[in-house]
């Protein structure tokens, strides 16, 4: 091992999951199921090689929950459906098979549709024009549609969704579900001051604004049970709006962490472009230390953190409890062999982002 690695390699228990490691793979959009959602082959050998590569955790791609407003890109994965959730039985054992655990994703896009086979109009917590345009990479093209402002009974429906397709990710092995509410798509739309102009009980303060992402962990709890991983992913940042930070600072980040924290989740995942730096202007805290602060359950940190030397600081100060690897994975599906091995790491490259579940072929061998 190379300098302190070996805390990256001490187990953790999250929930009734005993991780053999601290590390963490991060969800990356792939868009490589077929057209009807289903996942395939192509999924299991990628999805498998992170777990041979000695990641003890996998965290999958979002996977859209119904068939009407949530799917967000052209071949994305869905669980909306038994046959699609019966689609990722064999990737779930693949993963189980190499020692690994593996959690999906749960994504409903609200205003953010690259793409969506199901329909021709998009949901948000309020009519307010998405930021940027859309990326001909996951099949969109010009401005984000202009959304329809959800109704009580839509938003019923969405946790409703939620909650089922949690439930069918437990029927096939999955070992958890993390509710995607993070990086723009809908559960941050709710959260976030400018996308959300409602002045009901889901709008206006932060205690309103996280108020579904709430219920929606709630009602999962209720269809799963105590005993299966139920995690939510939290950023600022988001795809289209990446410089985004809470206005109300530490103050909105208490309100949101206490606020989860009442649902139980066996994890909070906070993302940012850089998660060992503070998350806000004059303060010394990173975003993962204030949910270990305000949520008191385990967190994932995420953003950056590919440089063993970064992701052992945030360990050793107790920054964070696991560590999530996104893009320094992609080069390096052994990421955690090749740390504790002494391995030398290879040096990222940005043709391996294109948004496809492959892996370079020398690490497929």
């Amino acid at each position: 091992m190379t300098n302190n690695s070996s805390i990256l390699f001490t187990p953790f228990r999250l929930g009734n999951l005993e991780l053999k490691n601290r590390l963490v793979l991060a969800p990356m959009t792939r868009t490589s199921a077929q057209s009807n959602g289903l996942a395939n082959e192509r999924m299991e050998k990628y999805y498998q090689r992170f777990a041979k590569g000695g990641f003890s955790l996998i965290i999958t791609e979002g996977a859209y929950p119904d068939l009407k407003h949530s799917q967000a890109y052209e071949n994305q994965p869905g669980i909306a459906t038994d046959e699609q959730a019966e689609s990722w039985r064999k990737v779930v054992e693949s993963v189980h098979y190499q020692g690994g655990k593996i959690i999906l994703q749960l994504q409903h896009a609200g205003a953010l549709i690259q793409y969506n086979r199901y329909t021709d109009t998009s949901l948000a917590p309020s009519a307010v024009q998405p930021k940027g345009e859309k990326l001909s990479e996951h099949g969109g093209s010009g401005e984000f549609a202009l959304p329809k402002e959800m109704t009580k009974k839509e938003i019923e429906e969405v946790i409703e969704s939620f909650a089922n397709a949690a439930l069918r990710a437990k029927q096939v092995g999955f070992d958890g579900v993390e509710v995607h509410a993070a990086n723009g798509y809908l559960l941050d739309q709710f959260i976030t001051d400018y996308t959300n102009l409602r002045n009901d009980e889901f709008g206006g303060t932060p205690e309103n604004r996280i108020k579904l992402s709430v219920l929606v962990l709630k009602a999962i709890r209720k269809k799963v049970g105590n005993d299966f991983i139920v995690g939510i992913r939290i950023s600022q940042g988001k795809v289209n709006d990446f410089d985004h930070k809470w206005e109300g600072k530490e103050v909105e980040a208490k309100v949101i962490f206490e606020s989860l924290a009442t649902a139980s989740p066996s994890y909070i995942h906070t993302t940012e472009y850089r998660a060992n730096h503070p998350a806000f202007e004059g303060s010394n805290k990173t975003l993962a230390e204030l949910a270990q602060n305000y949520g008191k359950v385990p967190v994932i940190a995420n953003g950056r953190l590919g440089n063993p030397e970064v992701a052992i600081e945030m360990l050793e100060d107790k920054k964070t409890d696991l560590i999530a690897i996104g893009t320094s994975a992609l080069v390096n599906p052994d990421w955690p062999k090749k740390v504790k091995n002494g391995t030398k790491l290879k040096d990222f490259d940005h043709h391996i982002l294109e948004p496809i579940a492959v892996i370079r072929d020398e690490e497929t061998q």
